[in-house]
């Protein structure tokens, strides 16, 4: 990581990870730049999720806030267990709502009284607004991952 401001061997740059882990990884110099680094079998024990990181240079007694931001730690698919679902969440909310939709072709009550038990379902175009907003997202999504969109990203090397 290049971080002109800070150069090493002056300063020293550090990682913190936080979110479903706390992780934190110490740069090594390299000229005058820094490089983070961590092996695959240190990387291969990281819990996925969503991390906050701050990148902070550190000389003496003065630390500065290099960088600070979001990133997402993915699943190692090699070692997932067998029934792994990746979508988002979004992703299995729309599947779910479009199954109730789906389901409802055949029924035409909204409501039901059966020895004092009733059941009411939830309006059609309700389901129907909830579909619209979900799909909505999930395109986001999808765009955001193919660098289009307003999400911004990070790439990270480890």
């Amino acid at each position: 990581m290049s971080a002109p401001e800070y150069p090493a061997p002056g300063w020293t740059l550090s990682l913190a990870l936080r979110g479903p882990a706390s992780i934190d990884v110490s740069a090594v110099g390299a000229g005058d730049d820094h490089q983070l680094s961590a092996d695959a079998a240190t990387t291969a024990a990281w819990a996925p999720g969503t991390y906050w990181y701050q990148v902070r240079a550190t000389h003496g007694a003065d630390v500065q806030l290099v960088e600070e931001g979001q990133v997402r730690i993915l699943e190692d698919l090699a070692a997932a267990a067998p029934g792994f679902d990746g979508r988002s969440h979004a992703e299995k909310v729309l599947e779910a709502i479009e199954a109730v939709i789906e389901g409802r072709a055949s029924l035409d009550q909204s409501h039901y009284t059966i020895n004092n038990r009733s059941l009411t379902r939830t309006p059609v175009a309700d389901l129907l607004k909830l579909r619209n907003q979900y799909r909505a997202e999930v395109r986001a999504q999808r765009m955001a991952k193919r660098g289009r969109g307003a999400a911004r990203r990070h790439l990270v090397r480890f």
